[in-house]
């Protein structure tokens, strides 16, 4: 018999026009049991590809929440661990926090394997799309 929260577990993903609240996505993944905590943070850099970047703005599908939320519970099925992420959308500043994911294990090496699988299929997944603003007033899109 499958276990109920292995086959369907909990997970906590969002998709925001306002800030990401670190503090809440850890404490949805940390428990008792875990000795590791690990959160990746995506920032918006000032550069890509050679060019100066001034800031992006992201667009999401209408259902890109759900598309986290069933990569967030795979990985949470395959590593058996507690997964949260979020992710935000509008105009973003150089500096701005545009992704969070966080996993919680009871040992290092799980929780970051896992936090690395969770960003690599959120990226691959999710359909949210970015316009960067380059310096210039030259505009492309990526992940589309």
């Amino acid at each position: 018999m499958t276990d109920p929260e292995i086959a369907d577990p909990e997970v906590l993903a969002l998709v925001l026009d306002e800030p990401i609240d670190r503090a809440a996505i850890e404490a949805f993944v940390q428990s008792p049991q875990d000795g590791a905590l690990v959160t990746f943070e995506g920032v918006i850099r000032d550069h890509d590809h050679g060019a100066s970047v001034a800031r992006l703005d992201y667009q999401a599908h209408p259902e890109a929440e759900r598309f986290l939320r069933e990569t967030c519970a795979e990985v949470a099925r395959e590593t058996g661990l507690r997964v949260a992420a979020a992710h935000r959308i509008g105009s973003l500043a150089i500096g701005d926090v545009a992704l969070v994911a966080s996993v919680a294990a009871p040992h290092r090496a799980e929780a970051f394997a896992a936090c690395a699988l969770l960003v690599d299929r959120i990226k691959e997944r999710t359909p949210i799309w970015k316009r960067q603003h380059l310096e210039g007033g030259a505009t492309e899109w990526v992940n589309l």
